[in-house]
């Protein structure tokens, strides 16, 4: 029969929040690693974009008659 191994205390490191135990195994995110994240990050707006209506992508233009109708036969004016 094998013998089990003594329970170890678990490894922990003080910090800004507070004591956090660290797990076996795996290694605790480091500065470098969250500036990684973070340059990999796509860009986001500093504020919030304003539409584009101008041109092909205003939207209320389409709304627009267009300035030369052909009115149908028998309609005033027309």
């Amino acid at each position: 029969m094998s013998e089990a191994l003594p329970p170890t205390a678990p490894a922990c490191e003080p910090t800004e929040a507070g004591l956090q135990w660290l797990i076996g195994g795996i290694a605790p995110i480091s500065l470098g690693d969250r500036l990684r994240l973070r340059a990999a990050a796509p860009l986001e707006p500093v504020r919030p974009q304003r539409p584009c209506d101008i041109g092909l992508f205003d939207l209320n233009a389409r709304a627009q008659l267009d300035l030369f109708t052909k009115l149908p036969p028998g309609a005033p004016g027309g």
